[in-house]
């Protein structure tokens, strides 16, 4: 199989790259994180008009990309910038929307890809502890209203990305069935300002804000339910798959970044008179990591190549690669700072922030030990 990118993939790296080292350093992402939006609205409308959302998506969606490499080529470029704009979410949403919306839902993907509409997932529970079907504290119950559909939604969400600033979310709710069975799920496409929608905004540990979302009786009509009622798992499983992917693909792109730090600074702190980087202790430590980073980025490869094949061989494969994210990040997010020393953890200092945003990702959408279980249960299925 040949691995190398496409000449379109390599030039939107190129211009992805170069635009955020000019446009996006460390202290003017620092000032947006902490900002009480916790992105920046200009920079996410020059990111649309780079096409760097559009190459998230397909020709039919109204993209010029789609696959699993163009996911990865766009978010190791975002994991290099500590990027805080809303591309995850669009990415999930999106192609969800994608795989199983109507025609007039369709129609609005438009708006996602040129960055006028913010979307967010709402799928998280507290107590779901990663499990995608655990759908408990979220219901919605049907009711007749003359010759339309009427949904009432009740429940809460946590975790939402961006959720104060989304003006629709992507919501799963239990239609029927155990609290953890994947038929019963029903997704949702719920305007932010409807009756009901209640946000409680904070602000995330690696950058950004999130926020949890309160749902009292919302009502809904039947052109906001996305795909059939009870039918919405594989829906969901499918966009999860791909930021699982984006994810880990970003992770790569920190864990560069902060190699190239750390190897920076090995060659110039000297101690005894010498950089610190001819200890052969420190080299055996760097080409073990370096080693780690390679097979990290090899899992990324690999599931961005089962993205779009059968369904069982892709969970797999998203799962390894979250599987060995989780575990060789959080072992690069801690050989670096223990290779810099104490200064390593000052928050002037941007390596503290990769550091931060390897250990979160590990936490996002699953985290290893997740994974790991995950990995084997879907073997057990394949046999």
């Amino acid at each position: 199989m040949n691995f190398q990118h496409t000449e379109e993939r390599r030039m939107l790296a190129d211009t992805l790259n170069r635009f955020i080292s000019e446009q996006y350093g460390f202290a003017t992402r620092d000032e947006i994180a902490r900002s009480t939006q916790g992105f920046s609205t200009e920079l996410w409308a020059r990111f649309a008009e780079l096409g760097v959302i559009g190459a998230l998506f397909d020709e039919a969606s109204g993209g010029f990309g789609g696959g699993g490499f163009d996911i990865s080529v766009v978010f190791e470029s975002i994991g290099r910038g500590l990027v805080v704009e809303p591309f995850l979410d669009t990415l999930v949403v999106g192609r969800a929307i994608a795989r199983s919306g109507g025609d007039l839902q369709n129609a609005a993907l438009g708006s996602l890809i040129d960055g006028s509409r913010i979307v967010a997932l709402a799928h998280g529970e507290p107590d779901s502890h990663y499990e995608l079907a655990r759908v408990a504290t979220t219901r919605a119950r049907r009711s007749v209203n003359g010759n339309s559909g009427v949904w009432t939604l009740h429940g809460a969400k946590a975790v939402v990305q961006h959720g104060e600033h989304a003006q629709v979310f992507l919501v799963s709710a239990r239609t029927s069935g155990e609290d953890d069975a994947e038929a019963g799920i029903t997704l949702f496409l719920v305007p932010s300002d409807a009756t009901g929608v209640s946000v409680r905004g904070y602000r995330k540990i690696d950058g950004g804000r999130a926020a949890e979302v309160t749902f009292d009786d919302v009502t809904l009509g039947d052109d906001t339910v996305l795909g059939s009622v009870d039918h919405g798992f594989a829906t969901l499983e499918y966009a999860l798959s791909c930021g699982v992917l984006a994810l880990c693909a970003e992770a790569v792109g920190a864990m560069d970044v902060a190699k190239d730090y750390t190897l920076d600074y090995l060659r110039t702190r000297k101690q005894f008179g010498v950089p610190i980087g001819s200890f052969q202790a420190l080299q055996h430590r760097m080409a073990d990591l370096l080693l780690e980073i390679e097979q990290a980025r090899s899992a990324v490869i690999n599931a961005a190549a089962a993205l779009d094949g059968e369904r069982n061989a892709r969970e797999r494969a998203v799962s390894a690669a979250k599987y060995s994210i989780g575990r060789i990040g959080t072992r690069v997010a801690e050989e670096c700072i223990q290779l810099h020393g104490g200064i390593g953890m000052t928050w002037e200092l941007p390596l503290a922030h990769y550091a931060k945003r390897l250990v979160m990702i590990d936490h996002q959408l699953g985290d290893e030990d997740h994974h790991l279980e995950r990995f084997v249960a879907l073997g057990a299925q394949g046999r």
